[in-house]
């Protein structure tokens, strides 16, 4: 890793604190030539399965891409595999700083893995969560509270920046994008 090395902002929080929401608001505000890139995380998990924009893979494809090392990381995580692919660590050897949509199980390896990293938690109100939970359509009521109960277990971890999204997409947002511009 160089001296010049880019920024890993680790994006972490409970399902339903609006991570893919937020992504995608500064993703479509910061200008390509900001020197911020958005990795997308492959999944295997259908494209039109709604949520964050990702590359969907059968669990063939993504084992076989894994044992070839196409992945910088790679996790498993409620019936599903998850993958930060190579370019990730590319970018940053090339000074740009990237945004990913992280595990919060993976934070210590993911530390570990890359020097640069930075996480970021979000966050929301428990009654925020289970309201977005359950109006994603995605999950019996019984895998809502099973998540939501989760969530109440974990805690930023220490230096960790925490940025709430309790209120309107905008404001939130907006302080992400105040957030990626302060990096420089």
């Amino acid at each position: 890793m160089t001296a010049e090395s880019g920024i890993l902002w680790y994006v972490i929080g409970p399902s339903g604190a609006g991570k893919d929401s937020l992504l995608a608001y500064a993703r479509g505000r910061l200008p390509a030539e900001s020197g911020v890139m958005f990795a997308h995380r492959y999944i295997t998990r259908p494209a039109d399965a709604g949520g964050e924009n990702h590359v969907a893979l059968s669990a063939e494809e993504f084992d076989a891409r894994e044992r070839r090392g196409c992945f910088a990381l790679a996790w498993r995580r409620h019936g599903l595999a998850y993958g930060l692919g190579v370019e990730t660590a590319m970018w940053l050897e090339q000074g740009l700083d990237v945004v990913v949509n992280g595990s919060r199980a993976m934070l210590p390896r993911a530390a570990e893995h890359f020097a640069t990293l930075r996480p970021l938690w979000i966050t929301a109100s428990p009654e925020v969560l289970a309201a977005r939970l359950a109006g994603r359509g995605r999950e019996s009521a019984e895998a809502i509270a099973r998540r939501l109960g989760e969530s109440a277990g974990f805690a930023p971890p220490p230096g960790c920046v925490e940025l709430v999204n309790d209120g309107r997409l905008e404001d939130a947002g907006e302080r992400l994008l105040a957030l990626l511009a302060k990096a420089d």
